[in-house]
């Protein structure tokens, strides 16, 4: 086989390489070629294949001449127009395209197509495989029954964390059937709250890169730096600047932990191709002193730029985002700082296609909770007055949202909507003397009424029937508040939505212990069932990995070119459809994990479907069964047989 990652590379005049065996240089259109290689492996094949679509295909041999190239002419190039990579028939025999066929050594070492000892006698005979792996061949069942009581055997989480990373660097599809099949026992593995260990120590337990790192220093040459990413038909780009990662702060360049993990689930839960999807992390250093002295630190070591500096290296990556991957290319903002993701979101969001997971995500799923919550308690979201701990980007995009349910579902004015929720931030309640000091986002929720300072007292004067906590401050929710929410109402709705477990505002036990078994409860992490006089409760997560991986498929299958806000809550009535009389009997406001992909493809329908409704959708005709769509285009782990 020949390597074409150090000999050969386009450049606007075509297609040049060379090596110690041959050269050759061709004057082809850039758009129209695509490179393959023949054979085996070095020794064996010294041809590659240049096919231009202007011409027939042409085989180019050492001395540089070329003839047709009949011998291949039942191989095939894949369609790099289509959407997913699993659009053939399982059953059917694919070839393993990388940038050349792959085989022998570099097969078993290429994460997208190694199947590990899944390769059946024929293939290793095909692909020069003996002797490279021992001679049984087990099935990717047994696969996964090996992998998952190999990772059980770990006690710490981070080990369990880094025993996936491993798995996924090196097999792709068995890592994904892995975390399918297992989602509810992994979830918490490669997302929150192990995830964000995984941050803190990044620098230590870094081993291969992952994403895209683009820091100051590639300022004025990212359109490049994006190129250099061997994927190019990307979909999905996640993308963080480190500075709140979780309730953890500014972890700066070892955030990059956070884009892998949600592009993981993109994949696992909304059957994005892994191919599609990008991680970037944007390093303008960190302001966090312990990392700037870490000898193992990855990232720049200067305190952050801001301002001017920084709002011009934001709009070069934006702008080259959509340069290299056209409109519809979906960004999806994650842990920026307040100051930064407010401003992004509103500069971007009409623009480009662009969603601000923990403004917008969260105000979704945490939504979808309150709507299926009511079929407990009972009334409609007017009927219920809601108190916020924590007025950032989560608890003020959770407050707008719930508003705009009220008024859609009411034909109330939003201001008149707003009037049913307050804040509590770090100075107390957001009211209306304070609207001079107030940031830009926090004031449409001052409201007329004295300044409170403690939240038990805000409890006690406003008297809500909702409480909900995303303050990033950890047992914030106290006995004293618990039991006066218990005392204004018989089924209290108590939502601790800070990341990760530590930073909860109270833990499932102290909901249902303080509310003696009465409260409705949910958290952002998981918690384990709590037993309370004889009755097991189990405790919700308001994930928002059941919200945007369904959310970004609907964008993508649609091609819609913007995010509205309708869409948003399109997305949490279908989440909140989900839960069934079998989930409220257990005390259950959201379905279980082990149905996700299910839940993903109904939000991705309803979603798709607001974008037609909208006129923002330009994949045309509209499909007839957009559920059936949306699962037809989901990405496949199964290991696909090879020529």
């Amino acid at each position: 086989m020949i390597s074409l990652d150090r000999t050969c590379f386009l450049n606007n005049k075509g297609i040049s390489g060379s090596s110690s065996l041959f050269s050759y240089k061709l004057k082809l259109p850039p758009a129209s070629v695509k490179v393959s290689a023949l054979g085996p492996n070095r020794d064996r094949n010294n041809n590659v294949l240049i096919e231009n679509n202007n011409n027939a295909l042409k085989e180019v041999k050492e001395d540089g001449t070329s003839s047709a190239a009949d011998v291949v002419s039942n191989l095939t190039v894949p369609d790099l127009d289509v959407y997913y990579d699993g659009a053939a028939a399982e059953e059917e025999l694919v070839t393993p395209w990388a940038v050349s066929v792959a085989s022998g050594y570099s097969l078993l070492r290429d994460p997208h197509h190694n199947k590990g000892l899944a390769f059946t006698e024929k293939e290793r005979d095909a692909h020069y495989l003996r002797g490279l792996l021992p001679p049984t061949v087990i099935s990717q069942d047994l696969q996964v029954k090996k992998m998952m009581r190999s990772i059980r055997q770990y006690q710490v989480p981070l080990q369990k964390y880094m025993a996936m990373m491993d798995l996924q660097e090196t097999n792709e599809r068995l890592f994904y059937k892995l975390l399918i099949e297992n989602v509810e026992e992994l979830l918490p593995v490669v997302y929150t709250p192990t995830v964000g260990e995984a941050c803190q120590k990044y620098g230590s337990i870094f081993r291969r890169p992952q994403g895209l790192f683009i820091s100051l220093k590639e300022k004025g040459k990212i359109h490049e730096v994006l190129r250099n990413w061997p994927q190019k038909n990307i979909q999905v780009i996640v993308v963080t600047d480190g500075e709140r990662i979780l309730g953890l702060g500014d972890l700066g360049c070892q955030g990059m932990g956070i884009p892998i993990g949600k592009l993981s689930l993109y994949t696992a839960l909304g059957g994005v191709r892994p191919s599609a999807c990008l991680p970037v992390t944007i390093d303008v250093g960190t302001n966090n002193e312990q990392l700037l002295n870490d000898e193992f630190y990855i990232g720049l070591r200067q305190r952050r730029a801001t301002g001017q500096e920084y709002a011009e290296l934001m709009q070069e990556f934006m702008t080259a985002v959509k340069q290299n991957y056209g409109e519809k290319v979906l960004i999806q903002f994650e842990d920026f700082a307040n100051h930064n993701a407010f401003d992004l979101l509103a500069k971007y969001g009409t623009t480009h296609l662009v969603f601000n997971d923990d403004i917008q995500g969260t105000a979704s799923v945490v939504l979808a909770g309150l709507v299926a919550a009511l079929k407990v308690v009972g009334g409609t979201l007017a009927d219920h007055r809601f108190l916020f701990l924590g007025a950032g980007e989560a608890g003020t995009g959770i407050a707008e949202l719930i508003a705009l349910e009220i008024s859609k579902q009411t034909n109330m004015p939003l201001e008149e909507a707003r009037k049913k929720i307050y804040l509590v931030d770090s100075k107390g309640l957001i009211v209306q003397s304070r609207v001079d000091s107030l940031q830009h986002f926090k004031k449409p929720w001052a409201h007329d009424h004295e300044p409170i300072k403690k939240l038990v007292d805000a409890v006690n004067a406003i008297k809500p029937t909702v409480l909900i906590g995303t303050s990033g401050v950890g047992r914030t929710f106290t006995k004293d508040v618990v039991e006066s929410m218990a005392a204004l109402n018989d089924k209290p709705i108590i939502f601790s939505l800070s990341n990760p477990t530590s930073q909860s505002e109270c833990t499932a036990e102290e909901a249902y212990t303080w509310s003696k078994g009465r409260a409705i409860f949910a958290s952002g992490s998981p918690f384990d069932p709590v037993e309370y006089e004889g009755k097991v409760f189990v405790p919700g997560q308001a994930n928002n990995a059941y919200i945007f991986p369904g959310f970004g498929l609907g964008l993508i299958m649609s091609g819609a070119i913007r995010v509205h806000d309708d869409m948003l809550l399109v997305a949490s009535e279908a989440l909140a459809a989900q839960v069934t009389q079998e989930n409220f009997d257990k005390g259950l406001i959201y379905p279980p994990f082990k149905n996700i992909r299910k839940i993903s493809a109904h939000i991705a329908a309803n979603v798709a479907a607001k974008a037609y409704e909208l006129g923002l959708a330009t994949r045309q005709p509209q499909p007839k069964d957009l559920v059936k769509y949306a699962e037809s285009c989901m990405y496949s782990p199964a290991y696909r047989s090879y020529r």
